[in-house]
């Protein structure tokens, strides 16, 4: 299973920079390259029921024109009743190699803090687009500062009911080649999590939203984390972008 799932990536991330589609022809049909900037707050909720109770959130962010641009990727959570937390932060330069992906590459750091903080950073290089079907997929690879590979894979749907009420659905896994204990991670595939967001959009840039997380761990992943294989629970929260 590993070295399906490794092979996948490294077919996906290679074919796609090698014999993709032609730079020139993405760029020809772009609008423009002035300077822009995008942030999104994807996520900022609550989630009531874990014992923590944390406080949770997800950014998105670039700047740049429409060919190459500086991407801002970060998620973490925060107790609400101790003072520990988490969180992985991406610094990515990235490149248009097609009308509806762009090439990635740059630096991930994770950090803990609260009791045995931590912190860890990876080489990133991977992809992020619009796959057929209107799936928006990110297909990443990382390498540690202690020479760890791991994969990760992020995929997202939007189901319009009406013009402001929004279905979205997400699913996220990842999977490793070695062992890293300290950070609770297992040779093979480490965890799938499935997720649904009902958003209602007052206004483009603010939506209210109630939702449903689900996660799975699997192998010996499940087994740093004392057996737990499956939690779920409801989230309340907001989006905002500017």
């Amino acid at each position: 299973m590993m070295r399906i799932v490794q092979y996948t990536f490294g077919f996906l991330i290679a074919a796609t920079l090698l014999v993709g589609v032609p730079t020139e022809t993405a760029h020809a049909q772009t609008m423009d390259d002035k300077p822009r900037a995008f942030l999104l707050f994807h996520k900022l909720e609550y989630v009531p029921q874990p014992a923590e109770q944390p406080v949770e959130g997800e950014v998105t962010g670039w700047a740049g024109g429409d060919v190459n641009r500086l991407w801002l990727r970060a998620h973490g959570e925060q107790s609400t009743l101790h003072r520990e937390g988490e969180m992985e932060a991406e610094a990515l330069y990235g490149r248009l190699i097609s009308p509806f992906f762009d090439a990635v590459a740059g630096v991930r750091v994770d950090r803990t803090w609260g009791a045995g903080g931590k912190t860890r950073a990876h080489l990133a290089v991977g992809l992020q687009g619009l796959a057929p079907y209107q799936f928006e997929v990110e297909p990443t690879l990382y390498v540690s500062q202690a020479g760890d590979v791991s994969a990760g894979f992020a995929a997202s749907y939007h189901v319009l009911f009406t013009q402001r009420l929004k279905l979205e659905s997400e699913l996220e896994t990842s999977a490793a080649l070695q062992d890293v204990p300290e950070w609770g991670v297992g040779t093979g595939v480490n965890d799938l999590g499935l997720g649904f967001r009902l958003r209602y959009e007052f206004h483009r840039k603010f939506a209210p939203y109630v939702g449903y997380d689900h996660s799975w761990t699997f192998g010996e992943t499940a087994d740093l984390a004392g057996g737990d294989t499956s939690s779920g629970a409801f989230v309340f929260g907001v989006r905002i972008w500017r």
